[in-house]
């Protein structure tokens, strides 16, 4: 899961790379060879672009940096954490769901049925440092909602298997 996620972030980078460095600088060319830049819109798209891929490298930048610093070894292999992939019961419906702790800019906005959930939120937040056995319960606008912990595979646990 780590490699899939450094992964994914290097090929973005790539990506937002060659466009900030080759495709927006001919966009600009092409605008500026337009004339007038004070109403030149496809000057003014061309600047906003090169400004939001700049800031969005930059945030890219600090992620990768931050995944390089992952110790599996620093993450618990017996409890809830960044990367676990948690089954629980509702105790009031009695519906099994399965979860994966994920950092928020790391979840798979392509496949939101994935299970993915931000460490950040309220459930990601209930459910860290949890092991199987355990019961969490979560405050939620339409009320509370309790969880029966079934099964916990840690990433530690995962990268084993691979």
């Amino acid at each position: 899961m780590l490699d899939d996620l450094k992964n994914k972030l290097g090929e973005e980078i790539e990506r937002l790379t060659h466009e900030l460095q080759v495709i927006i600088p001919e966009a600009i060319k092409k605008a500026v060879e337009h004339g007038d830049l004070r109403e030149n819109s496809e000057y003014k798209s061309a600047l906003e672009r090169q400004q939001f891929i700049s800031a969005r490298l930059n945030h890219l930048t600090q992620r990768a940096g931050e995944l390089s610093k992952i110790d599996l070894s620093q993450i618990p292999v017996d409890r809830v954490g960044f990367g676990s992939r948690v089954r629980v019961v509702d105790m009031r419906t009695k519906e099994e769901e399965t979860y994966t702790l994920a950092f928020g800019d790391f979840i798979d906005k392509d496949n939101l049925d994935s299970g993915q959930i931000s460490m950040a939120s309220a459930l990601g937040q209930q459910l860290m440092g949890k092991q199987k056995g355990d019961k969490v319960s979560i405050q939620l606008p339409r009320g509370e909602r309790k969880l029966h912990i079934k099964e916990v595979v840690t990433l530690s646990q995962m990268v084993e298997k691979s």
